[in-house]
């Protein structure tokens, strides 16, 4: 083989090395960072995989509501009124959160099926339902049964 040719393909071989690594570690950086959502009903059916941080999210449920005494951790449930998950917050809770409302939680399920969460997100105003969770509810079939209107995005 030609000096010259041999040089360039060992200059290729190791480009297409190089990129084939930086593929592959930008791969595995955001295979790490993804959260992805999960209504009540897939998490109850088993399908989110358990301590793995996932985005979960539906209708807090009317009467679930229930603050610790001695700090700042709040059990709730999340619905979409075909299954229900337990929620458990320790942190400063959105004004807005509040029973009947749509909230979006970023957490973890724990082995015993209660989400951990690190993170509530509540709606901003009265006429806005999260994405996520107004898709749940429409899969489920219901309308939110807490107003008078049927859910809007």
């Amino acid at each position: 083989m030609h000096p010259l040719r041999k040089k360039r393909l060992t200059i290729i071989l190791f480009l297409l090395a190089g990129v084939g690594v930086a593929v592959g570690l930008t791969t595995y950086a955001l295979r790490q960072n993804i959260n992805l959502f999960y209504d009540p009903s897939q998490i109850a059916a088993g399908e989110a995989p358990a301590n793995v941080r996932i985005r979960a999210g539906g209708m807090v449920e009317q009467g679930s509501v229930v603050r610790a005494q001695q700090d700042l951790t709040v059990h709730f449930r999340v619905t979409d009124f075909a299954s229900s998950v337990p929620v458990q917050y320790t942190g400063i809770l959105p004004d807005l959160f509040a029973e009947g409302q749509g909230v979006v939680a970023v957490g973890r399920l724990n082995t015993e099926g209660t989400f951990v969460a690190e993170q509530v997100l509540a709606k901003h105003d009265e006429n806005y339902m999260p994405p996520e969770v107004s898709d749940a509810l429409k899969k489920a079939g219901v309308d939110n049964p807490y107003t008078e209107s049927t859910v809007t995005q």
